[in-house]
């Protein structure tokens, strides 16, 4: 797998394994979503399918625009699909799925649940196949037991890991109505609930974490990642690797799962390595 950029900017992800290559989300313009996955070596004529995770912007910005001349099939549920179609001008070719029943997306096994976010039916994903589990959590309020289920014995997650306490405390850019907001059950995760959730979730297969849409303002790559990984140390997982995704780059490819190999180099915010 691969972030694109993750961030109020814009997000998406690309996974792929074997012959099957899905985009997670397209906040990003369909420009920059063909720049950066040309950059990773992917022709974006060759994707499988794109998949979304809710309607705002920051995850469906690019959809329209990328689409209108590529027949790669959109998967969203039915509430995200009603909130997307009537802005739309491209012919889409929609696959609507139902929250909570996994389905085929060529070599891949993809299954949505759930998650607590003010849209119309956000939802996380946890894609499989070969024995491999990847879990992508991101605009999550709260913790819910759901999400706990879900991620638990996954290879590598992507988790929003949005804001610092102190530092959002301290922003003097923010009303305090929108302290609360970003640090209430409608807002985001911080550094902090990102490290428990995956203290709680992980186990011996977990071999990497991937921290995304990161406060411009309110987080830092290192504070985000010494937090994330002192957890996990102390919850004895000191073997996972934390990365963190940036908003205008995208990291390099990172290999997880049942065949990938250990090892891990690490320059910067950048991933220099295949490997976790």
């Amino acid at each position: 797998m691969a972030v694109l950029g993750s961030g109020s900017g814009g997000n998406a992800t690309i996974l792929e394994s074997g012959n099957t290559r899905i985009l997670i989300d397209a906040g990003l313009s369909a420009k920059q979503i063909v720049l950066r996955l040309e950059m990773l070596g992917v022709d974006p004529d060759s994707l499988t399918g794109l998949v979304l995770t809710h309607e705002h912007s920051d995850h469906a910005r690019g959809v329209d625009v990328f689409l209108r001349k590529r027949r790669i099939p959109l998967f969203a549920n039915a509430m995200t699909k009603e909130a997307l179609e009537w802005n739309l001008k491209s012919d889409i070719e929609w696959k609507v799925f139902q929250t909570g029943q996994g389905f085929q997306l060529g070599g891949l096994h993809v299954h949505p649940f759930p998650i607590p976010h003010d849209a119309a039916e956000p939802v996380g994903f946890v894609v499989e196949q070969g024995g491999t589990r990847f879990g992508l959590v991101t605009d999550v309020g709260y913790i819910t037991q759901a999400m706990r289920s879900h991620l638990k014995g996954s290879h590598a997650i992507f988790v929003e890991s949005n804001y610092d306490e102190d530092m959002l405390e301290a922003d003097t850019k923010r009303p305090w109505s929108t302290k609360q907001r970003i640090a209430s059950r409608h807002g985001h995760l911080s550094n902090t609930q990102a490290g428990e959730l995956l203290a709680d979730v992980g186990c011996g297969l977990l071999q990497g974490v991937v921290l995304g849409h990161l406060s411009g303002d309110c987080n830092c790559p290192d504070l985000a990642t010494k937090t994330v990984q002192g957890l996990l140390d102390h919850g004895g997982l000191d073997h996972v690797k934390v990365l963190c995704a940036q908003q205008d780059a995208p990291t390099e490819w990172l290999e997880f799962g049942t065949e990938s190999k250990p090892g891990v180099a690490l320059d910067g915010d950048l991933i220099q390595t295949e490997l976790f």
